[in-house]
């Protein structure tokens, strides 16, 4: 035992609040997780078999790493002084896509949204500072721009060691088409890095190992 800490006694006061917040969280989306009309605008620049895998089994997307705490309570924070700043902070949006017979509705959240400017803010946490901005990113920003047509957001980044941003400008996109290779499975993975951080690795098909370099 180290010299001294059998000195001080275990506590659980704020972890335990932080559980109950955090997976309480989760656990309230359980059902609309379920819901295959609802796809979800991070579904649509991720993996498309992520999507149904998630569908089918929603109870394993339930987290409570501190990576994943750290990070939402980052966003917490530099919402709050968004809001300080006269911004809108998790503005829900959505939209209809129609494909075949089948009407999707199509959810997005919006971190922070300036209701004078029409400025979308959309917050990312990172370990590292490598590749920014990032791909997947951008395009999940530019469809909340497509979505309300607005035409510019700025995409932040905050890391261990930087605090960078990013003005992204509105570009034309096809919604449509994003849904349907989302409905019909047609991307997997979408990028190779994805499967090694994805928490259905161990039960899908497509999983492929990224290969390192040599």
């Amino acid at each position: 035992m180290v010299e001294g800490l059998e000195m001080y006694k275990a506590a659980t006061v704020i972890t335990e609040a932080l559980y109950r917040r955090v997976v309480g969280e989760q656990v309230e989306k359980m059902s609309e997780l379920r819901n295959t009309d609802i796809i979800y605008v991070t579904d649509l620049v991720a993996c498309s078999h992520k999507y149904h895998l998630r569908r089918k089994y929603p109870e394993l997307t339930i987290s409570f790493e501190p990576s994943s705490v750290l990070g939402i309570l980052l966003h917490k924070g530099l919402e709050e002084v968004l809001m300080s700043e006269g911004y809108e902070v998790e503005k829900s949006i959505e939209t209809y896509v129609e494909i075949g017979s089948k009407r999707y509705i199509i959810k997005g959240r919006l971190d922070a949204y300036n209701p004078n400017t029409r400025v979308v803010v959309e917050i990312k946490s990172s370990r590292s500072s490598k590749d920014l901005p990032r791909g997947h990113h951008v395009e999940q920003l530019n469809i909340y721009l497509n979505m309300l047509n607005a035409e510019s957001g700025i995409l932040v980044y905050i890391t261990p060691d930087k605090i960078v941003e990013y003005s992204i400008q509105r570009e034309k996109i096809d919604l449509k088409n994003l849904v349907k290779n989302v409905v019909n499975d047609i991307v997997h993975p979408r990028y190779s890095w994805e499967c090694n951080y994805c928490i259905f690795k161990k039960i899908c098909t497509y999983y492929v190992e990224e290969q390192k370099p040599q």
